[in-house]
Protein backbone atom coordinates (compact mmCIF):
# COMPACT_ATOMS: atom_id res chain seq x y z
CA UNK A 1 0.00 0.00 0.00
CA UNK A 2 1.37 3.42 -0.92
CA UNK A 3 0.91 6.61 1.14
CA UNK A 4 -1.71 7.80 -1.36
CA UNK A 5 -3.78 4.69 -0.60
CA UNK A 6 -3.85 5.36 3.13
CA UNK A 7 -7.03 5.19 5.16
CA UNK A 8 -7.95 6.42 8.62
CA UNK A 9 -7.33 2.92 10.03
CA UNK A 10 -3.82 2.56 8.66
CA UNK A 11 -1.18 3.03 11.37
CA UNK A 12 1.94 2.53 9.23
CA UNK A 13 2.91 2.68 5.58
CA UNK A 14 4.49 -0.76 6.04
CA UNK A 15 2.86 -4.07 6.91
CA UNK A 16 1.68 -4.35 10.52
CA UNK A 17 2.14 -7.81 12.05
CA UNK A 18 -0.56 -9.73 13.85
CA UNK A 19 -0.14 -11.44 17.19
CA UNK A 20 0.78 -14.70 15.47
CA UNK A 21 3.57 -13.00 13.51
CA UNK A 22 5.56 -11.65 16.45
CA UNK A 23 7.93 -13.19 19.04
CA UNK A 24 6.63 -14.19 22.46
CA UNK A 25 8.31 -11.18 24.08
CA UNK A 26 6.34 -8.82 21.85
CA UNK A 27 3.05 -10.61 22.61
CA UNK A 28 3.77 -10.27 26.34
CA UNK A 29 4.50 -6.57 25.95
CA UNK A 30 1.28 -6.03 23.99
CA UNK A 31 -0.70 -7.85 26.71
CA UNK A 32 0.96 -5.80 29.44
CA UNK A 33 0.22 -2.54 27.60
CA UNK A 34 -3.42 -3.52 27.14
CA UNK A 35 -3.71 -4.23 30.86
CA UNK A 36 -1.91 -1.05 31.96
CA UNK A 37 -3.24 1.60 29.58
CA UNK A 38 -6.27 -0.09 28.03
CA UNK A 39 -4.85 -0.40 24.50
CA UNK A 40 -1.75 -1.40 22.60
CA UNK A 41 0.11 1.71 21.37
CA UNK A 42 0.27 1.75 17.58
CA UNK A 43 4.05 2.20 17.72
CA UNK A 44 4.22 -1.17 19.50
CA UNK A 45 2.33 -2.79 16.64
CA UNK A 46 4.09 -1.02 13.78
CA UNK A 47 7.67 -1.49 15.02
CA UNK A 48 7.02 -5.15 15.86
CA UNK A 49 7.39 -5.93 12.17
CA UNK A 50 11.03 -6.49 13.19
CA UNK A 51 10.26 -8.02 16.57
CA UNK A 52 13.69 -8.39 18.14
CA UNK A 53 14.77 -4.92 17.04
CA UNK A 54 11.56 -3.50 18.48
CA UNK A 55 12.22 -5.20 21.83
CA UNK A 56 15.77 -3.82 21.91
CA UNK A 57 14.46 -0.30 21.17
CA UNK A 58 11.76 -0.68 23.82
CA UNK A 59 14.26 -1.76 26.48
CA UNK A 60 16.26 1.45 26.12
CA UNK A 61 13.22 3.67 25.58
CA UNK A 62 11.53 2.23 28.68
CA UNK A 63 14.68 2.76 30.75
CA UNK A 64 14.98 6.40 29.68
CA UNK A 65 11.32 7.38 29.95
CA UNK A 66 9.55 5.12 32.42
CA UNK A 67 12.09 4.16 35.07
CA UNK A 68 13.41 6.32 37.88
CA UNK A 69 16.09 8.54 36.45
CA UNK A 70 18.09 11.69 37.05
CA UNK A 71 15.46 14.00 35.57
CA UNK A 72 11.83 13.95 36.71
CA UNK A 73 9.28 12.09 34.59
CA UNK A 74 7.62 15.44 33.82
CA UNK A 75 10.91 16.92 32.61
CA UNK A 76 11.61 13.92 30.39
CA UNK A 77 8.14 14.04 28.84
CA UNK A 78 8.44 17.80 28.31
CA UNK A 79 11.70 17.26 26.43
CA UNK A 80 10.05 14.47 24.41
CA UNK A 81 7.27 16.84 23.37
CA UNK A 82 9.67 19.66 22.42
CA UNK A 83 11.79 17.34 20.28
CA UNK A 84 8.74 15.74 18.67
CA UNK A 85 7.19 19.13 17.95
CA UNK A 86 10.42 20.42 16.41
CA UNK A 87 10.58 17.30 14.22
CA UNK A 88 6.86 17.51 13.38
CA UNK A 89 6.43 13.93 14.48
CA UNK A 90 2.69 13.41 14.69
CA UNK A 91 2.85 10.13 16.59
CA UNK A 92 5.19 11.27 19.36
CA UNK A 93 3.86 14.82 19.68
CA UNK A 94 0.34 13.46 20.23
CA UNK A 95 1.18 10.45 22.42
CA UNK A 96 3.76 12.21 24.59
CA UNK A 97 1.64 15.33 24.67
CA UNK A 98 -1.02 13.16 26.33
CA UNK A 99 1.55 11.83 28.82
CA UNK A 100 2.72 15.36 29.59
CA UNK A 101 -0.86 16.56 30.16
CA UNK A 102 -1.36 13.73 32.62
CA UNK A 103 1.87 14.47 34.52
CA UNK A 104 1.09 18.20 34.68
CA UNK A 105 -2.37 17.45 36.06
CA UNK A 106 -0.90 15.07 38.65
CA UNK A 107 1.51 17.84 39.70
CA UNK A 108 -1.40 20.25 40.18
CA UNK A 109 -0.40 22.27 37.13
CA UNK A 110 -2.38 23.31 34.07
CA UNK A 111 -2.43 20.37 31.62
CA UNK A 112 -2.97 22.80 28.73
CA UNK A 113 0.69 23.75 29.12
CA UNK A 114 1.45 20.55 27.19
CA UNK A 115 -0.21 21.97 24.07
CA UNK A 116 1.83 25.16 24.31
CA UNK A 117 5.03 23.17 24.74
CA UNK A 118 4.20 21.07 21.67
CA UNK A 119 3.79 24.11 19.42
CA UNK A 120 6.14 26.70 20.95
CA UNK A 121 7.50 26.14 24.45
CA UNK A 122 8.42 29.85 24.72
CA UNK A 123 4.72 30.65 25.17
CA UNK A 124 4.30 28.25 28.07
CA UNK A 125 5.56 30.45 30.98
CA UNK A 126 8.03 27.80 32.10
CA UNK A 127 10.41 27.97 35.05
CA UNK A 128 14.03 28.84 34.18
CA UNK A 129 15.02 25.18 34.59
CA UNK A 130 12.28 23.87 32.28
CA UNK A 131 12.95 26.62 29.75
CA UNK A 132 16.65 25.67 29.70
CA UNK A 133 15.77 21.99 29.12
CA UNK A 134 13.43 22.92 26.28
CA UNK A 135 15.89 25.34 24.67
CA UNK A 136 18.67 22.78 24.73
CA UNK A 137 16.36 20.04 23.38
CA UNK A 138 15.31 22.28 20.52
CA UNK A 139 18.89 23.36 19.74
CA UNK A 140 20.30 19.83 19.72
CA UNK A 141 17.39 18.66 17.55
CA UNK A 142 17.46 21.46 14.97
CA UNK A 143 21.15 22.43 14.97
CA UNK A 144 23.21 19.44 16.16
CA UNK A 145 26.36 20.50 14.33
CA UNK A 146 26.36 23.85 16.17
CA UNK A 147 26.16 22.43 19.70
CA UNK A 148 29.32 23.08 21.71
CA UNK A 149 30.56 22.60 25.27
CA UNK A 150 29.50 26.17 26.07
CA UNK A 151 25.84 25.15 25.60
CA UNK A 152 26.08 23.02 28.74
CA UNK A 153 26.68 26.06 30.93
CA UNK A 154 23.07 27.19 30.59
CA UNK A 155 22.03 23.78 31.93
CA UNK A 156 24.49 23.97 34.81
CA UNK A 157 23.27 27.49 35.61
CA UNK A 158 19.80 26.09 36.37
CA UNK A 159 21.21 23.35 38.58
CA UNK A 160 21.63 20.31 36.34
CA UNK A 161 24.29 17.81 37.36
CA UNK A 162 26.44 15.95 34.85
CA UNK A 163 24.24 12.86 35.26
CA UNK A 164 21.14 14.92 34.50
CA UNK A 165 22.79 16.49 31.46
CA UNK A 166 23.76 13.07 30.12
CA UNK A 167 20.22 11.76 30.63
CA UNK A 168 18.82 14.88 28.93
CA UNK A 169 21.03 14.27 25.88
CA UNK A 170 20.05 10.58 25.83
CA UNK A 171 16.32 11.44 25.91
CA UNK A 172 16.78 14.00 23.14
CA UNK A 173 18.71 11.42 21.09
CA UNK A 174 16.08 8.74 21.68
CA UNK A 175 13.29 10.99 20.48
CA UNK A 176 15.18 12.12 17.42
CA UNK A 177 15.61 8.44 16.53
CA UNK A 178 12.01 7.55 17.27
CA UNK A 179 10.67 10.62 15.47
CA UNK A 180 12.65 9.71 12.36
CA UNK A 181 11.28 6.17 12.34
CA UNK A 182 7.70 7.27 13.04
CA UNK A 183 7.75 10.09 10.49
CA UNK A 184 9.45 8.11 7.75
CA UNK A 185 6.92 5.27 8.01
CA UNK A 186 3.74 7.26 8.61
CA UNK A 187 2.97 6.00 12.12
CA UNK A 188 -0.32 7.41 13.41
CA UNK A 189 -1.16 7.70 17.12
CA UNK A 190 -4.00 5.81 18.75
CA UNK A 191 -7.25 7.77 18.91
CA UNK A 192 -7.23 7.39 22.71
CA UNK A 193 -4.28 9.79 23.06
CA UNK A 194 -6.19 12.72 21.61
CA UNK A 195 -8.77 12.78 24.39
CA UNK A 196 -6.58 12.08 27.40
CA UNK A 197 -6.75 14.74 30.12
CA UNK A 198 -8.98 17.03 28.03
Amino acid sequence: MTPTDSTQNQISWLAVPTETDVPEGVRKLWTKAEANVGFVPNVFRAQALNGEQFLAWWGYFNLLLNKEGFLTPLEREMVAVVVSGANRCIYCAVSHGAALRELLQQAGENPQTADLVAVNWRHASLSPRRAALCAYAERLTLHPAEVAEADLQTLRDVGLSDQQILELVQVIGMFNLTNRVSGALGFLPNAEYHGQVR
